[in-house]
């Protein structure tokens, strides 16, 4: 009898294990945007005024309070038209502050995250997003930025303040920007389990994402062409512009269907959504 207990206790610690490591194994594969607030994350570009304009509208209109964040530029001296700033006011924003620094010590001042306590919206300029880690991690202002997506705010950025908003840092490397996996590769992380991509048609970048999902399998990967946008709010997305936005999930989609296509290997399987397309990030799918 004392034998016949263990066994069931040894297989019940047997099933234990294997559901958890099930569960574990399926959680880590969960992409997940920020329970509160909206992602706008552009591919670069920089020549679309209708982005702006949605932003702004995201926002809450033209008197909503805007932060504009130019430090990925790397320029020594930044102005109130910095980083987009200059963009916003243009099409008609009326209260656009530019936030900088590249030391890490005053980003985590009371003083200089006055400009994020009431802010509505943070627009990240285009760059080198490495920049943006070493001025900005584990500080002062990236706590308030979390806290901005908690009152419901809206964050976006386009090239580098798009690459930023993942948790993997796809071309995170300070010496150049076509290694892949660098020196930095933790993004600040509002999309869990993701690595994003920019510029991505323009510059012929649709085959560079294998290099990070090769060696991060777990990693769902995105990849947005030039004045392409997603609106990320929770676990969901939005396409839009006017060109494609290159999902690597491992899976292929085509309103065609694909049962008479010819495709390579899951590992080597991107696909194209449009401006209107939805996507849910948790079951990483197209949703129709």
């Amino acid at each position: 009898m004392m034998k016949l207990k263990l066994l069931y206790l040894f297989l019940f610690v047997i099933l234990f294990v294997t559901h958890a490591q099930a569960q574990t194994a399926t959680n880590v594969y969960r992409t997940t945007g920020p329970e509160k607030g909206t992602l706008m994350i552009v591919g670069g570009g920089g020549k679309s005024d209708s982005i702006f304009a949605a932003f702004i509208k995201l926002a809450g209109g033209l008197n909503a309070p805007i932060v504009v964040i130019p430090t990925a530029d790397g320029n020594e001296k930044h102005d109130q038209n910095s980083g987009g700033a200059g963009t916003f006011r243009k099409l008609g924003a009326a209260n656009v502050t530019v936030l900088h620094t590249y030391d890490k010590n005053v980003a985590n001042t009371d003083s200089f995250v006055q400009p994020l306590l009431n802010a509505k919206a943070v627009w990240f300029g285009g760059g080198r997003q490495w920049r943006l880690v070493d001025a900005y991690a584990n500080t002062l202002t990236e706590k308030l930025l979390w806290k901005l997506l908690e009152r419901d705010g809206l964050i976006g950025g386009t090239s580098a303040g798009a690459s930023i908003q993942g948790s993997f840092l796809t071309r995170g490397d300070s010496k150049n920007n076509q290694i892949m996996m660098g020196d930095h590769q933790v993004g600040f992380g509002f999309v869990k389990n993701i690595a994003i991509d920019q510029h991505v048609l323009a510059r012929n970048r649709q085959f560079d994402l294998f290099e990070i999902l090769k060696n991060r399998p777990e990693l769902l990967g995105v990849g947005l062409d030039e004045n392409m946008a997603i609106i990320v709010r929770g676990n969901q997305f939005e396409v839009l512009g006017n060109t494609y936005v290159l999902l690597y999930d491992t899976n292929f989609w085509s309103s065609e269907g694909s049962d008479l296509k010819n495709l390579p290997d899951k590992n080597k399987l991107f696909y194209f959504l449009r401006n209107g397309d939805k996507y849910d990030l948790y079951n990483r799918k197209v949703i129709k």
